[in-house]
């Protein structure tokens, strides 16, 4: 899949987005006073192409899975075997990503795309790939195939979520190993050293962080003849997880439905997306900003705001979870509030 096969992405509705902010200006506070929720009912009223917008009926979060063949190195404080663990955790509905999305109003979706292991499940792996991304600090993480296989796989995702309703999506992540990957994609695509990138993942300590720094100063050597290909670098220094999720956010955009970004994972896969359907980054907000130091560099690079700051690194797509009733807030009451005209109140002040 090259980046080709993307169509053009349309801008959000600037008129919509200009009928939002004019509406901002008539509720009945002061111009201004609701801070960040204005821009954010500004952006889901350009996104839904209407003002006043409408509240989200159907947000969906679906967590994208898969092992990577860098974390037998121990570049994680959890051994490999947690992500088939935890895949099945998400699917009974006991993870934290099931909880937080209850609370924000949005079903919880988990697919296999590559973990190292078989699901009895057939719906949970339709879109499988491949038992774990390869080793990226020694060899490339998927094939030629395979890298258009995930992509393929997180645009048909997309198409399935948008054809069964979906207003607003939430991609996550779950995977021992994925933030190393991650690391070396937003290294190569913002120009920056690993030991200024790396964070402490899932609780590594120094001499897991140094196997970690590494294993993304390797891998980041083997992929520099493709770092300005985005197909090339999710195939070499990426993983089958990261370049589905890429897909998954590409695909997005193209059908004009937004989309709240979570962590490093999510966020560096962004990245590729971005390159892969220019134009794309209008049609994401960043749900939260992680402690993850790569993570800031790729907000950075998408000049993207974080809704939250937390101190959370746990992936799934719990951060834009948390964030979801933020924007929701943020919809109503652009949409709810009275204007100065209909709540019979003269006098609209200039601050």
């Amino acid at each position: 899949m090259a980046a080709s096969v993307f169509p053009e992405v349309a801008a959000p509705d600037a008129d919509a987005v200009a009928a939002a902010r004019a509406r901002q200006d008539r509720l009945t506070k002061p111009t201004g006073s609701l801070g960040r929720l204005e821009d954010l009912s500004a952006w889901v009223a350009g996104c839904q192409g209407c003002c006043p917008p409408a509240q989200f009926e159907r947000a969906r979060v679906v967590v994208f899975c898969g092992d990577h063949g860098v974390a037998r190195g121990g570049v994680s404080a959890y051994p490999p075997e947690v992500t088939a663990q935890m895949v099945r955790n998400i699917a009974d509905g006991g993870a934290a990503i099931n909880v937080l999305a209850e609370v924000a109003g949005a079903g919880v979706r988990v697919v296999d795309i590559a973990v190292d292991g078989d699901s009895d499940d057939p719906i949970l792996s339709a879109h499988k790939v491949r038992r774990s991304s390869g080793d990226i600090a020694t060899a490339d993480a998927l094939s030629q195939d395979e890298v258009t296989a995930a992509l393929e796989a997180g645009k048909t995702i997309a198409d399935e979520e948008v054809d069964s309703g979906a207003d607003l999506l939430i991609a996550g992540d779950m995977g021992i190993g994925n933030t190393t990957a991650a690391t070396v994609l937003v290294c190569a695509l913002t120009n920056t050293e690993p030991v200024a990138a790396i964070g402490r993942g899932t609780g590594i300590d120094d001499a897991g962080w140094m196997r970690k720094t590494a294993a993304v100063r390797d891998a980041l050597y083997r992929a520099h003849p493709v770092r300005s290909d985005p197909v090339g670098l999710l195939r070499v220094g990426g993983g089958a997880d990261l370049a589905a999720i890429a897909g998954f956010l590409a695909q997005a955009a193209v059908r004009r439905t937004p989309v709240l970004l979570d962590g490093i994972v999510v966020t560096a896969a962004a990245l590729a997306a971005e390159a892969l359907a220019p134009g794309a980054r209008a049609w994401w907000q960043a749900g939260h900003r992680s402690t993850e130091p790569a993570h800031t560099l790729a907000l950075a690079q998408l000049e993207l705001q974080p809704i939250l700051d937390l101190g959370l690194h746990l992936g799934e797509g719990t951060g834009a979870a948390l964030a979801l009733p933020v924007l929701r807030a943020a919809t109503a009451t652009l949409a709810s509030m009275a204007t100065f005209d209909s709540a019979g109140i003269s006098g609209q002040p200039d601050s």
